[in-house]
Order: structure tokens, then C-alpha cells, then sequence
């Protein structure tokens, strides 16, 4: 190992001595120790670059010197931390050192990418056989069954987007078709269409895993929203529907991109990309509080978003859910 691999040895361990020892005379002898290798590390890097030929270097220029570099960025941070360390063993408190934020890893390009010029339905597919290859999400990619993409009529003017699916969605590979599912059918056939008439997709495209052991669904983390909503997004821009309903908190959070509560965000409009978007309970609250009261107020959301659409309501449609 030469000096100046022994340097970049001795730096890392004596950052995490003086991180975890509250001893300024202790850290500082480590740190001299790292100061005498990085001034020797300077003299063999500084011969080397004497000795080596210029490879095109433009006249008069200066040869960069690494290990002056990494000296003074290193010198500049054993001060920091010593400074630290002086603190920390006058006030008795353990010493901490920032460790470096790691941003997550990003979409791999093809799976991001436009889809091709095609109808509607070509393009969809095109994106589903990039969503049904997606392993960003390792943990959700090991565990699920089947890929959910979404189901429904490209052409579709209404679309209904929901949370990520459950178990029976992660079987059959198709959105909202458990009990929260059937609900929110009998929804859009008392709204006056039918299933395959309106687009139905989820924020995330694989069901959240859960620990071993234990059943149900279990909320997507931030995380795993991120990185899902780039295909949610495509699948909006080409389906370019005339109004989207959100059901529940997760889903208009990731269409809004900040916090909400959905009890007090429910029946007023807002806005994606310039498509009204109205959010809502999903038909899982309903499921697990199936008061008439609480219905009505899903109904109305829904009668918002058929005047937007310019359906006919009719007076029955409107009494729905009222208590008597």
C-alpha cells in the first residue's frame, strides 16, 4: 500500500475515532498522525508528477497535485472536527460528525422514457412492458405476484387514481377488484358508466410488502411513491383524461406533491397539469365505515364531477345516499 493509500486509510478510520470518542487529546494525536502521511503522500505525489511527462499539457500550465488537494480538504475537516471534539468533551456530549445524504437511485432512462407515436392503446402498452420489468423498488419487486398497471378505456374521459394494490389486485393483476374494488364499481354504474368505460389506476404499480407473518395492506413510504409516479404521470399525459378522481390521502398526495387531509381536501376541485381533479374518500374508508352519512358525501364529490363532465343527473341520482 503506498503513503498515499495509507492517508486515505488513516483519514477514514480517525473521522470515526473522533465521531465516536469524546477525548480531544486522543483525537488530536490521531489527527497528527494523519497530517504526517498526508505530508509525505504530498512529497511522493509531488516527485511522481515532476517525474512524469506532460501528456499534452498546455505550456506553463500547473500539474494538478491530488494529495495537495485531498491534504488541505482534509486538514480543513480534522479543524472542524477537532473544534467539534473540544465542544463535545466541555459540555460531556458524544461527538457528531454529518454523514453524506445518499439521494436514491433514479429511473433507469428506458423506463421513463416517451412511449412511441401510436394510438392511445399502443402507447399504454408500450409503457406496461416497461412498468411489468420495473425493479426499482427491490423489496416490492421480490414479493409481488403481478405487476398492476391499470385497466379501462384509453379514451377514457373520467379516471379514477387510487393507492396501490391489495392482495386480490396483486393475484389478478388488475386494479380494484377486492371489496373496495367492487365498491367503487357499483360507484361508477350509479354515476351512469361503466367499468371499461372509465381508466382505473393505482399510484403504485406493485402491492407494498409487508413483514412475514402478518396480512392486509400496509401504506406506501415516500419513497416508493417517488418512484412510482413517473409511470402514473405517463399514463395521465396520454390517456389525457377530462377529469381525475383521487381516492383517498395517498393518492392525492402524490398528484399534488405535498401533505393533505383528505377530510377536509374531499369536494373542492384542484387541479393536475391542468386537468380538474377532485378528491374523495377511497371506497376502502367506506368499506370500513359504511354509514349513509359518509357515503353522501363521496355521492356529492361524484355529482361535482358529473356536471363537470356535462352528464345528465337525474333526480334519482341526486337523492342517493340522503337520509330519509
Amino acid at each position: 500500500m503506498t503513503q498515499f493509500d495509507q492517508a486515505l486509510a488513516l483519514v477514514h478510520d480517525t473521522l470515526s475515532e473522533m465521531r465516536a470518542n469524546s477525548s480531544v487529546q486522543e483525537a488530536r494525536a490521531s489527527t497528527e498522525s494523519v497530517r504526517q502521511l498526508l505530508a509525505a503522500a504530498r512529497v511522493a505525489s509531488s516527485s511522481r508528477s515532476a517525474n512524469a511527462p506532460a501528456s499534452g499539457a498546455a505550456e506553463g500550465a500547473r500539474p494538478r497535485n491530488p494529495a495537495t488537494g485531498l491534504a488541505a480538504r482534509t486538514n480543513s475537516m480534522i479543524e472542524a472536527s477537532s473544534r467539534s471534539a473540544s465542544s463535545a468533551a466541555q459540555a460531556h456530549i458524544p461527538i457528531a460528525v454529518p454523514i453524506p445524504k445518499i439521494a436514491a437511485a433514479p429511473l433507469p432512462a428506458h423506463l421513463i422514457a416517451k412511449p412511441s407515436a401510436g394510438s392511445k392503446a399502443e402507447r399504454l402498452e408500450q409503457l406496461r412492458e416497461r412498468v411489468v420489468s420495473c425493479v426499482n423498488c427491490e423489496a416490492l419487486a421480490a414479493c409481488r405476484s403481478k405487476v398492476v398497471f391499470g385497466a379501462g378505456n384509453p379514451e377514457a374521459e373520467l379516471m379514477f387514481v387510487g393507492e396501490a394494490p391489495g392482495e386480490e389486485e396483486d393475484i389478478q393483476g388488475e386494479p380494484f377488484v377486492g371489496k373496495a374494488g367492487q365498491l367503487l364499481t357499483k360507484i361508477i354504474e350509479a354515476a351512469g358508466f361503466k367499468r371499461n368505460q372509465v381508466y382505473l389506476a393505482n399510484v403504485l404499480k406493485c402491492r407494498p410488502d409487508v413483514p412475514p407473518g402478518e396480512s392486509g395492506n400496509r401504506k406506501p413510504h415516500k419513497g416508493e411513491i417517488a418512484a412510482c409516479m413517473p409511470f402514473l404521470i405517463k399514463q395521465i399525459e396520454i390517456i389525457k383524461p377530462k377529469c381525475i378522481v383521487a381516492l383517498g390521502t395517498t393518492a392525492m398526495e402524490g398528484l399534488v406533491g405535498k401533505e393533505v387531509r383528505i377530510r377536509e381536501a374531499r369536494g373542492h376541485w384542484n387541479s393536475f397539469k391542468g386537468i380538474p381533479l377532485m378528491p374523495t374518500y377511497h371506497p376502502a374508508y367506506l368499506v370500513h365505515n359504511p354509514s349513509i352519512a359518509e357515503k353522501r358525501k363521496v355521492w356529492e364529490d361524484m355529482l361535482q364531477v358529473l356536471e363537470l363532465l356535462g352528464k345528465p343527473i337525474t333526480q334519482k341520482q341526486r337523492g342517493f345516499f340522503l337520509t330519509k
